[in-house]
């Protein structure tokens, strides 16, 4: 008997803290894909602002269910903002509540401790389910830890599906998403799957163009392609020992650190960086046996010419091919948020979000929460 498909919306605000990506599928929640619309709609600079001062004051959770500071005041407020933006997609592209068989809500990630089985994503499942009329999926990550994971990355089940379609070759397909922290997802000929955090991605050039420039993001690389590689400040970020660790972890957006004031000139500093983020993905991407031959690259990151010239550069030296989303087919602003939809379809049915190869858990779990209207 064919499973059922059902149309569900995704919702992703990540580490960038740029914005919500919506985008709408239909799937069965295991080998069919269909990709429908998306919508980004990006945060006004105060909200951004109170987003960042959430990341500090979540710097004393110790339980995961704390909300001190501005968090609770914070979470209703992006709750309620992705109410609107749900509201706003569907009335964009002609569609209604009741066509809508689930959301996936991803929440904002403010707090992320593998090491102390502790991560916290700011959302109110409950009062999105009552604001849009629409079941909602979210807190999908906790039950991953709770079995031994790291609790990310999480897309890997959706970029395994995609990948179906793909001539994967001999040593097989790896997306990369490159967000403020970069992920890879390796698929082997023979479907097995490989996943994890592979170093930081925008995270510490938006940090570092926003602190020096006034401006939160250097657009397509043009103020790095004006500057030089400063290899004393790179090697001090790829001589991490992130990169050298036998066991491969999950990373929050503090764990690397943006170059000191006067460190750099600033289009240095940004061609450094975007250098970093494309040497980081090769340097993770060596822990793989075989290495890919053909990296698929997703993400905001993948905007960056610089980036992307860097890590053609540095693939070509492991005969490896580096192609965009969209050059293979897909779309690479909408697939975190379609891997959210994909997800929420998943944890419905109960089937498995996280496997030992892709987040350490012991074995393969689903999780989330459901919320029903």
């Amino acid at each position: 008997m064919t499973e059922p498909l059902l149309t569900a919306i995704g919702l992703m605000s990540g580490t960038s803290m740029d914005g919500i990506d919506v985008a709408l599928i239909r799937t069965n929640g295991l080998d069919i894909v269909e990709r429908g619309p998306f919508l980004g709609i990006p945060y006004d600079p105060a909200f951004r602002e109170a987003l960042k001062r959430a990341l500090d004051d979540a710097l004393s959770i110790r339980d995961r269910r704390e909300r001190p500071g501005s968090l609770p005041w914070v979470e209703r407020e992006l709750t309620l903002r992705h109410a609107i933006a749900v509201e706003s997609f569907i009335s964009r592209y002609g569609l209604n509540a009741s066509d809508i068989d689930l959301i996936g809500f991803h929440g904002q990630t403010v707090l992320h401790r593998p090491d102390n089985a502790l991560t916290v994503q700011l959302g109110d499942g409950p009062l999105l389910a009552e604001k849009t009329g629409i079941p909602v999926v979210y807190d999908m990550r906790a039950n991953d830890m709770r079995h031994g994971g790291q609790g990310a990355p999480l897309v890997p089940a959706y970029h395994a599906a995609l990948a179906a379609g793909l001539n994967s070759g001999k040593a097989g397909v790896c997306f990369v998403n490159i967000g403020g922290i970069s992920n890879l997802t390796a698929i082997g000929p023979d479907g097995t799957i490989r996943a994890y955090d592979s170093g930081p991605g925008n995270t510490l050039i938006d940090q570092w163009v926003e602190r020096e420039a006034g401006i939160p993001y250097d657009q397509g690389g043009r103020i790095a392609s004006e500057g030089r590689i400063v290899e004393s400040l790179a090697v001090r970020y790829l001589d991490h020992p992130f990169f050298t660790a036998e066991v491969r972890r999950s990373l929050d957006r503090i764990d690397f650190r943006p170059p000191e004031s006067g460190e750099v000139e600033l289009a240095d500093g940004a061609r450094t960086l975007a250098h970093v983020a494309a040497a980081a993905i090769i340097r993770s991407a060596s822990h793989l046996s075989p290495f890919p031959e053909r990296f698929v690259i997703c993400g905001g990151g993948r905007l960056n010419g610089i980036i992307m010239q860097d890590l053609q550069r540095l693939a070509a030296g492991h005969g490896a091919q580096v192609a965009s989303a969209e050059e293979a087919g897909f779309d690479g602003d909408a697939m975190e948020a379609e891997a959210w939809a994909y997800l929420a379809v998943r944890a419905q049915k109960g089937l498995p979000l996280t496997f030992p190869g892709t987040t350490g858990v012991r074995q393969p779990v689903t999780g989330g929460v459901v919320v029903q209207v």
